[in-house]
């Protein structure tokens, strides 16, 4: 592109520059030759005027005017010489006298029958060199004479050549400057679609950190300005790519990494039943063992079909009262269980949500809450209003967690302390089916938590006012 630019905007200013100086070389062409062609004539008159002078002088004294032509003219003669001009005399169609070796090649009776008296004939004629000659007839008595004057145009053509000559090489000079200029303007020019084209090259290549400089407030700053918001929008969409499927990839690794475990303890309980000689009290503690398994691998099933089935919500004005009263009903044998106190507080306040996703929301995170605290602790479910949102929080006086396990806590899989959650029967599910919940809603979850001092469950979901049969979907 730079290459074509520099071409074509040199070739044009060429013809430009030299159609210029071609223009001006012929006007001052025409104009010596309008200035010769004045010379000329002048000369012709001064020389005719004086001629016929001489001639009256010699008719006056009884001479002969024709043969008298030779003395008349040798004045003349002396002065065509000195100019390079030449003279010729003609009397009725003959040449009676000229100057040099050779006479006039123009037939004076053709050039005596296109003039009259009062007129005189200009011409340019090209052998055996450019002259600019001139014929005039004079006037009575003398009418039959004319005198022809031709004065050389080679000083003329030859400061015309040397001035055209020297126009075209200061063409040529001015269009040596101008391509030095062009090559370093077009290198100026084309210098940001250059790392247009080398960061897009490196985006093109994996590197999405490029930006290009963002220079003034032209058109090319303002292209600049939105390659690199494009070039911010493909990192961002690509970083959201690879964390998708890092994610995905996270979640198989761990789904196989949960299969692996109860199924190679079926195989190996179902193996040892099959080929050892077991005593009855063994066989029965096999057999619940493969039971036991095969109920995680069912509610780990069960926990996925969840996940997978929160796409779409339907949502009704909820009484928070009524919630905490069947989160109560469904968690109390387990707490009771777990030797765990459960307490609710927080009345009279309603949310805008799904009443079986919100109680399956409590009841997992009250169940995390019940595996993370030791017999005789406590769980505290409250609810709040503040302003157009309802607050839920889950309080425990568990193990706690870090920084770190915080930032993990919702993908799926994850477990705090494995040993403990799948002696527990935990699959590491319930926090994401938590999290995709609160999404549907609307809300945020986030974990409040130190090691050693417990850990709180807040989540932020939007109010609603007590609207009896009040639904939206």
């Amino acid at each position: 592109m730079k290459r074509k630019t520099f071409i074509v905007t040199l070739l044009l200013f060429m013809i430009f520059m030299n159609s210029s100086m071609l223009i001006v070389s012929f006007i001052t062409l025409r104009e010596r030759m309008a200035a010769e062609r004045e010379t000329v004539l002048a000369e012709h008159y001064v020389i005719s005027s004086g001629l016929i002078g001489d001639m009256q002088a010699v008719q006056n004294r009884g001479g002969d005017v024709r043969e008298s032509m030779g003395d008349l003219m040798r004045t003349y003669a002396r002065y065509s010489q000195k100019r390079d001009n030449a003279f010729a005399v003609s009397c009725e169609g003959d040449w009676i006298w000229y100057s040099g070796n050779t006479a006039p090649a123009e037939d004076p009776g053709g050039l005596a029958g296109q003039t009259d008296q009062s007129e005189r004939m200009v011409f340019v004629r090209r052998k055996p060199e450019w002259q600019l000659c001139v014929y005039g007839r004079f006037p009575a008595p003398f009418q039959e004479y004319g005198l022809w004057y031709c004065a050389g145009l080679s000083d003329t053509f030859e400061a015309w050549r040397g001035m055209k000559n020297m126009l075209f090489t200061i063409s040529m000079t001015v269009t040596f400057i101008l391509a030095l200029f062009l090559v370093k303007f077009l290198d100026i020019l084309f210098r940001p679609l250059r790392e247009i084209s080398a960061a897009s090259r490196v985006i093109a290549e994996g590197d999405y950190h490029t930006r290009l400089p963002v220079r003034g407030k032209d058109e090319i700053a303002l292209m600049a300005e939105h390659f690199n918001r494009m070039a911010e929008q493909v990192e961002s969409h690509i970083k959201l790519l690879q964390e998708t499927a890092d994610k995905k990839q996270q979640f198989v690794d761990n789904f196989a990494h949960e299969l692996r475990t109860p199924l190679t303890a079926i195989y190996g309980y179902a193996e040892y039943l099959q080929k050892a000689p077991a005593a009855e009290k063994e066989r029965f503690e096999c057999t619940q063992f493969i039971l036991s398994e095969c109920g995680r691998l069912q509610n780990m099933a069960y926990q996925l079909l969840d996940l997978a089935a929160l796409r779409e919500l339907k949502t009704e004005v909820c009484s928070i009262d009524s919630l905490f009263q069947r989160v109560r009903e469904i968690m109390q044998v387990k707490a009771e269980k777990s030797r765990i106190a459960l307490f609710f507080s927080g009345s009279g306040e309603y949310v805008i949500g799904n009443t079986e996703l919100l109680i399956t929301l409590l009841s997992n995170l009250m169940d995390n809450a019940f595996k993370a605290s030791e017999e005789g602790s406590a769980v505290r479910v409250s609810a709040e209003r503040k302003e157009d949102k309802v607050i839920f929080e889950v309080k425990d006086q568990g193990i706690g967690m870090t920084r770190e396990q915080i930032d993990h806590i919702k993908e799926a899989f994850y477990r705090v302390d494995k040993s403990r959650s799948r002696a527990a029967g935990g699959a590491g599910l319930g926090l994401s089916i938590c999290d995709r919940i609160v999404e549907l809603h609307g809300g945020s979850l986030e974990f409040i938590s130190e090691p050693g001092r417990g850990t709180m469950a807040q989540v932020i979901l939007p109010g609603g006012e007590e609207e009896t049969g009040f639904t939206t979907s």
